[in-house]
């Protein structure tokens, strides 16, 4: 007779279910709670947009510039010969793709150019090049030249900008794999190149060997995830930032030359500058079964929705039901990109912060996604927008993203500790002064708890101005006298128990994660111990099971 091995059950799915689970990186409070039921975590600078000029072209006296290093002169200086630049342009487009074998598509307003894109994808994986070009009107600030007098001149900007030709140069390189190239079609030219951080994480990995599985735009599976981490990591480098600007001005010239030959770029002295435009960092969560997916999330939804005010919440419904467990038949993960199709139910809710936007959505059929996307990087103050400051803008993404998965997280896990509920309404101390306590039973003070849940995720911290207006939207009575000046007393009485905080340097105010706990935690109670038992008629007696 042969013993079987230590540990062995004849059941090979109770084999499956309880085999050793690897080691997870779990970065925040969030993914910590939920580890048992991860298979990892990986961080990815996602989409990200650089905008492309000639820095001295940007104003009147520079584009005069321009021109005569363009032509010689500046006699020929005129809308005429601006409006013949612009139509050599398109008509070079269309020659070069009827002789190249390369589509040229006329897109229609409120085309995802995109999805159009990615249905002329190269079926060779090893061509690299521009496989689509995509022509689309989009308003542009265009010159206007006035000339008079003695050969004056007098050049601005159209008011409002017209509509003009842009081009979409779709493609696909070694590294980056699809990225897309948006050139104005009227000098100077000015461009933007957007690109995909999955995509180029993906490639990386394939060439150093590391096994993954990527459907869509996340990956699903993986060998080692400190190996995918270590290659994500490196889009958040100072090295990266050579490569990067390699990518973007070969292939920034191969365009341009549809607009300019070789010889009148040498005489321009073609030299783009960039600067960053829009930037997504996310975290993405693998579970280990799309059922404890749908059950965290839809949880999480439900418990602080009405706490966080979140009105965005969107359901794309899909057509098949989450896999209770993984596909346990593959035998090591697949080295290829399938395209991402509407399987499943898709479930996001939004976070806008001005031109900030937070994220959490499901995404395939096992991951859950936290984004955070910066859609202008011009909007926040004290980020620098040249490409050098990539590392230090996804650093600041990162630490909002920490921040708001912290928020989520204290307020989905609300506790209140003994006796904490009894000290609120006591006196306190704030320096020298003596304030009141907090009396959870006053509709005021209850806004104002409720209030600074709601202003919690805003990454920089919530004014006293931010905090009144909440309040006077949330106790819909814009009669009623609540000002900044009330705000700033029961935002020094919060302080006082520890419930915010001064952001350093600023008067600005956050909510600290004991004081979320608490918070969350009395609105709780009120709302689901004492108003459900004060609202029992008198004399009355519940049935007996």
């Amino acid at each position: 007779m042969i013993l079987p091995p230590p540990g062995h059950n004849p059941n090979p799915k109770d084999n499956r279910r309880r085999r050793p689970k690897p080691t997870l990186f779990a970065p925040d409070p969030f993914s910590q709670h939920y580890a048992s039921r991860l298979d990892g975590v990986y961080d990815c600078v996602d989409r990200l947009t650089i905008n492309a000029y000639f820095p001295y072209a940007q104003t009147p006296g520079g584009f005069r510039i321009w021109w005569r290093d363009l032509y010689g002169s500046d006699d020929n200086l005129d809308n005429t010969h601006l409006m013949r630049l612009a139509g050599r342009f398109s008509r070079r487009v269309r020659g070069w793709g009827n002789k190249h074998g390369v589509p040229v598509v006329y897109c229609q307003s409120g085309d995802r150019k995109h999805d159009i894109g990615e249905q002329h994808l190269p079926t060779d994986p090893t061509r690299t090049g521009i496989f689509c070009v995509l022509v689309s009107r989009a308003p542009a600030p265009i010159w206007d030249v006035q000339r008079y007098g003695n050969n004056g001149i007098n050049l601005r900007r159209k008011e409002p900008y017209p509509f003009v030709n842009h081009y979409y140069f779709h493609i696909w390189d070694a590294d980056w794999g699809h990225l897309t190239v948006r050139m104005c079609g009227h000098p100077p030219f000015n461009a933007m190149v957007i690109l995909n951080g999955h995509e180029y994480v993906a490639n990386q990995a394939t060439r150093q060997g590391i096994r993954f599985a990527k459907e869509g735009n996340c990956f699903t599976d993986w060998d080692n995830a400190a190996d995918l981490n270590r290659v994500a990591d490196t889009l958040r480098q100072r090295g990266a930032i050579g490569r990067l600007e390699k990518v973007l001005r070969h292939w920034l010239s191969q365009c341009l030359c549809l607009a300019l030959d070789v010889a009148e770029q040498k005489r321009i002295h073609c030299q783009y500058a960039f600067s960053i435009y829009q930037v997504e960092y996310s975290r993405n969560l693998l579970f280990q079964s799309g059922r404890d997916l749908e059950t965290v999330f839809q949880g999480l939804i439900d418990r602080t929705r009405a706490r966080l005010d979140l009105k965005t919440v969107t359901t794309i419904f899909g057509y098949k039901h989450r896999p209770n467990t993984r596909e346990r038949t593959k035998r090591e993960p697949r080295l290829r990109v399938v395209t991402e199709k509407p399987t499943y139910d898709l479930t996001v809710f939004k976070i806008h912060c001005g031109s900030l936007t937070l994220k959490m959505y499901t995404k395939g059929a096992r991951v859950l996604r936290i984004e955070v996307i910066v859609h202008n990087i011009r909007d926040q103050q004290h980020w620098h927008r040249s490409l050098p400051a990539l590392p230090e803008v996804a650093g600041h993404l990162k630490d909002i993203l920490k921040r708001f998965l912290a928020v989520v997280q204290c307020v989905d896990a609300a506790t209140l500790d003994g006796g904490r509920l009894e000290s609120l309404p006591l006196p306190s101390q704030v320096g020298r002064s003596r304030v009141a306590g907090i009396d959870v039973n006053r509709p005021r003070m209850v806004a104002v708890l409720q209030a600074v849940l709601a202003l919690s995720t805003i990454p920089r911290g919530l004014s006293t101005m931010e905090l009144a207006g909440k309040v006077r939207e949330l106790t819909s009575q814009s009669h009623v006298e609540y000002a900044p000046r009330q705000a700033s007393y029961d935002l020094k009485k919060l302080r006082a128990k520890g419930l915010v905080e001064r952001v350093e340097k600023s008067r600005r105010y956050a909510a600290t994660e004991p004081g979320l706990r608490t918070m969350a935690a009395v609105a709780i109670v009120r709302e689901q111990v004492l108003n459900t038992t004060l609202s029992v008629r008198p004399g009355f007696v519940p049935a007996r099971s």
